[in-house]
């Protein structure tokens, strides 16, 4: 298990791989932990140094009392590449994780060589619809939360098989302060004017069933950044790397490729 401390803070992370490799990092979406990748690590191309964390709040990493900002969830990762003395890599992050992918790339373009944002946008909702996920929890816990997530992140298919089941557990053990944390994080973000500004290798991903961040919300994002691709992943919602992980590994190491990161 590897752990590191930031201003007494403990992020929960995981580097395998090449540790002299290209490094590529991942971020998780909101509800979910660093096994998110797990159907996609083990199929990536030898020789890349690989590394994956949990958010604050989330998974094995410490759950600071709410609200979070966007700035110090960018921060955390920030710092947790500094540590591991990463630079120039590619940033992989879903919903969230895409946020503080475009956010970090705004503020240390020295980290980040190329990203993948995937289900993901420069906004997400509005605060009206985040205020009332946080009011929920406050007041029945995130049980409700998560029986309303998987229908809006799995497709059909997905939602009538088994595999459902420890996705739904997962964000029912997300801790609500961590949670209602990132919530307010992800509330007050509106990057539309900063990631314009990005000049960067680009590839969006989107599930055509997901109904939290649809194809066409993706699409408007990455037409903010010049140069940018964008692709559509079938039969998936979310989290096409849960739903569609074969796909979904075939874009990135066609990525990984066009990118010269391997």
């Amino acid at each position: 298990m590897q752990v590191f401390e930031k201003n007494g803070m403990h992020i929960h992370y995981c580097e395998e791989g090449d540790p002299d490799g290209a490094p590529l990092v991942f971020s998780n979406s909101l509800g979910t932990d660093m096994r998110l990748w797990d159907a996609v690590i083990p199929s990536l191309p030898q020789g890349l140094r690989i590394v994956r964390y949990d958010m604050r709040g989330h998974g094995l990493s410490d759950c600071p009392n709410a609200p979070y900002s966007m700035g110090a969830l960018i921060s955390d990762v920030e710092a947790l590449l500094d540590h591991l003395n990463i630079s120039n890599c590619l940033f992989v992050g879903l919903s969230i994780g895409g946020m503080i992918a475009q956010g970090l790339a705004t503020k240390r373009l020295d980290l980040i060589r190329a990203m993948v944002l995937s289900n993901t946008a420069a906004k997400i909702a509005t605060p009206a619809i985040w205020q009332d996920r946080i009011d929920s929890i406050r007041a029945a816990g995130i049980g409700p939360v998560s029986d309303a997530t998987m229908s809006r992140w799995f497709s059909p298919k997905m939602q009538a098989s088994l595999a459902m089941s420890p996705w739904h557990n997962m964000i029912q053990a997300t801790r609500p302060e961590g949670y209602i944390g990132c919530a307010h994080a992800i509330s007050a973000t509106d990057f539309i004017s900063t990631t314009s500004t990005l000049r960067l290798p680009v590839m969006g991903i989107a599930g055509d069933y997901d109904s939290s961040t649809p194809p066409d919300l993706v699409r408007e994002t990455l037409d903010l950044i010049p140069g940018s691709t964008f692709h559509i992943i079938r039969g998936a919602g979310h989290l096409p790397c849960v739903e569609q992980p074969k796909e979904f590994v075939r874009l990135l190491t066609d990525f990984l490729n066009t990118t010269g990161h391997i």
